[in-house]
This record gives C-alpha cells, structure tokens and sequence, in this order.
C-alpha cells in the first residue's frame, strides 16, 4: 500500500485545505439547511483527515485508492449524522465512523468468510458491551454480555473470535533494538519438534534393514496411501500375502526402533 502515494482517486493530497473550527461550524450549520455546496466544500476540507485515517491500515495489502473511498464514505456518514448541540469537536465523532466503515470494508471483503449470523451476532455483543462499559465503567465479562443477549457464551466467544481480523505470521510483536521477535516465534508447531524429528529418522533407518519387498509394499501403503488390493495388483501377488507381509514388516521395524 503507497500511502504516501500523491495523487488518490485523482485528488492531489498534497493540495488539501485545513478548515478552522469555526469554518467547519459555519459549513456544518449550512449543511443542516441543506446547503449542498456547503456539504462539499466540508467533503473536501476534510479529506486529510480520511488521509490520516488509512495509514492505520498500511499493513493489509489493500489499495489506497480504494481504502480512500471507503473513508470518504465514512466521512459523509460523519457529517450527515453530526449533532450541533453537542460539545464535540467534528473531527472525534468523524474517526470513529471513518475507522468503522473501513473495518467493515475489509472484513466484508476477507478472502475468509463469515456467515451473516455469526456477524449479526458478533455485532450485537459488541453493541451491549459498550452499552454495559457506559452504564457500569468497567469492561463487562463474556457472561455479562450473554445474559443480556439470552445466548450461550460459547456461542459469544465464537462469533467474537470468528470477526477478528486475521495477522501475518510475520507481525512483529516485540522490537527492543536488536533482531524483532515474530507473531509466529510464539505458536508452537508440534509437526516440527525434535521428538517427531527423531523419529522420523529411526522409521528411516529401520526401513533400511527390511528386504527389497517389504519396503516396497510399506512405502505405498504409508507414503503412497494405497490399499492393499492397489499394493497387489501392482507388485502381482495376492491381497493375503501383501497382508502377512505388512504385517511382518511392521513388526520387525517396531523391534528395530
């Protein structure tokens, strides 16, 4: 993602005007008139504040440009929905709007797919949350919010975990100066620990001291996955005799290793 590309959607971001507070009232009282010039010209005032927004989101892989528009549209919402009589600087309600359509940009477009329930779901936890931390000021717990929504918590945790946005195994987590420590330094990988490492090597040596047949029939039932009629056909004898000699095989190498 270029975000310090100049040009995005054919607007030159290093031209953009910065409107005073007090210009942005008067623009903004203009607009709830229905003022339709005062509107764009409050589009264009802020569109480095959408700027400001999507570097947050540098490390998706997205295109700027159209990261851009979906702030854009968030922007909009912003102004469309701002309240006057409230003592709110325009720019701390239009963050969060601008920062939640984007969101909903790149989960709505995640190459993995959650289902519309499990989001409808999900969305609503996340709406009593916030209506809990409001009324209570502290951090409701999982069980706090299935009451209130009269579901299972298990059904809570799974639409929460299934929303989150997906990390590179390559997220650095940790930078003290010296060699960054990686998402994926912390998962362990049991496919890859010395015990199964060791015993790869022992089947390997034990294979080597079974005769020219056995290795054969057992390469293709392990490695190979075929069945034992598959094993016959090929090597011409009969599904018993591939039987008895898996079998031996098998039990020779288990005395070797």
């Amino acid at each position: 993602m270029l975000v310090n590309k100049v040009e995005i959607c054919g607007v030159n971001t290093s031209k953009l005007p910065v409107l005073s507070n007090q210009k942005m009232r008067e623009l903004l009282v203009k607009v709830r008139a229905g003022d339709r010039s005062a509107r764009e010209q409050l589009i264009h005032g802020n569109l480095r504040l959408v700027l400001s927004v999507i570097q947050r989101f540098n490390n998706r892989g997205e295109y700027v440009d159209d990261l851009f528009q979906v702030g854009c549209i968030g922007l909009m919402k912003a102004i469309d929905n701002f309240d006057l009589s409230q003592n709110v600087k325009f720019s701390t309600y239009a963050v969060p709007m601008i920062i939640g359509e984007i969101r909903r940009y790149l989960r709505d477009n995640n190459s993995i797919r959650v289902s519309r329930s499990l989001r409808d779901v999900a969305y609503k936890a996340l709406q009593v949350r916030d209506a809990l931390v409001t009324k209570n000021s502290k951090e409701p717990t999982i069980n706090e919010i299935a009451e209130e929504l009269n579901l299972p918590r298990e059904e809570i945790i799974y639409a929460l975990d299934a929303i989150q946005d997906p990390i590179s195994l390559f997220e650095p987590i940790y930078h003290d100066g010296g060699d960054p420590i990686f998402v994926m330094d912390q998962v362990s990988d049991e496919k890859n620990q010395d015990t199964t490492w060791l015993e790869g090597i022992s089947i390997r040596e034990a294979m080597e001291k079974l005769n020219e047949r056995e290795r054969t029939i057992l390469r293709m039932r392990f490695f190979e996955g075929k069945t034992q009629m598959e094993v016959a056909e090929e090597i011409g004898i009969s599904q018993a005799q591939v039987s008895r000699l898996e079998k031996a095989a098998l039990k020779h190498m288990k005395k070797l290793m």
